[in-house]
């Protein structure tokens, strides 16, 4: 569903960040972890792809569904 998938998206998010600052892993997994989050959508990201989706709802071009939806803040 739309609302799980945008809250398994900012908690990954919020995951990798950890991984990145976590002196005790080994290098490696701190880069990989910053490097993902180089282009790792944002909670505002997530939160404007939603209400995109939700606005084009019904629309021709709404051929597949909504992928996201908008985040709740605080809502985990």
């Amino acid at each position: 569903m739309p609302r799980e998938r945008s809250r398994a998206v900012v908690a990954t998010r919020e995951f990798l960040i950890e991984l990145a600052k976590n002196d005790i892993l080994p290098d490696q997994v701190r880069r990989d972890a910053k490097f993902l989050l180089r282009h790792f959508p944002t909670e505002d990201d997530i939160d404007r792809a939603g209400r995109i989706e939700a606005r084009a709802e019904g629309l021709e071009v709404d051929f597949v569904g909504p992928v996201f939806s908008p985040v709740l803040r605080g809502e985990q």
